[in-house]
């Protein structure tokens, strides 16, 4: 009966702490995010131990009524996808209070960079995008957008 009791009492607290741990574990920088001019709006979301981003909103999405297409994308067989729900952030795993070891897409210049995000306060982001080496790279702010 003991042993029942035990492994009724283990179970719980098994039960209990495995609430707890996925209520802390959300991620601060889950949400949706304005691009530096505010011309996007970027929704970051959690894949498992990896983090993407999509463009969920454009400030002007249609030009002369067509989507805006990925025109400057090097390859030259994506230029005819819509920037509109593009995947411009992938593969950030969370390390030491940094977002590393991703890729950020620049549907401007057609590039992708590596790329870490550092969380500034609760309304801000540091996303950092860089070739080779993080400190010979660009770091803009996102702004967080408010419900």
């Amino acid at each position: 009966m003991k042993k029942c009791q035990l492994a009724s009492v283990l179970f719980l607290v098994l039960i209990v702490s495995s609430f707890n741990s996925n209520a802390q574990s959300e991620s601060p920088i889950l949400g949706v995010w304005y691009n530096t001019e505010k011309t996007a709006q970027i929704q970051i979301m959690n894949t498992g131990d990896q983090y993407l981003g999509k463009i969920i909103w454009l400030d002007n999405p249609h030009k002369d009524g067509a989507p805006v297409l990925d025109n400057a994308n090097e390859k030259k067989e994506l230029r005819s996808r819509p920037i509109m729900g593009l995947t411009i952030l992938e593969g950030l795993k969370y390390e030491d209070g940094i977002w590393k070891n991703g890729r950020i897409y620049d549907p401007n210049s057609g590039k992708t960079y590596s790329c870490e995000v550092k969380l500034k306060g609760k309304e801000k982001l540091e996303v950092k995008g860089y070739l080779g080496f993080s400190w010979l790279g660009k770091t803009v702010e996102w702004t967080k957008v408010e419900k």
